[in-house]
């Protein structure tokens, strides 16, 4: 049973991933709001897309499973 849950890393059955876009010092949120004070030839490790405005990307949500139920394996509870 396969799940389709969000990006692939890998391709499957020979289909090719799209290349990730070029950055550029241009795109960046420090260089277009005059914050910059580097002089390197390609983006540097502080590298913000502009057009998120300093927001963090999204994370993944985490998800509770429901309560295991007691069995034999299960662990002993603690006792007052």
């Amino acid at each position: 049973m396969e799940h389709d849950c969000g990006p692939r890393l890998a391709p499957r059955n020979g289909e090719k991933l799209p290349k990730p876009r070029k950055l550029s010092c241009e795109e960046c949120f420090f260089k277009k709001n005059h914050l910059c004070a580097l002089k390197l030839d390609g983006p540097c490790p502080t590298f913000r897309p502009a057009e998120r405005n300093l927001a963090p990307e999204r994370q993944l949500a985490f998800v509770f499973r429901t309560e295991r139920t007691t069995a034999a394996y299960a662990f002993p509870q603690p006792k007052a």
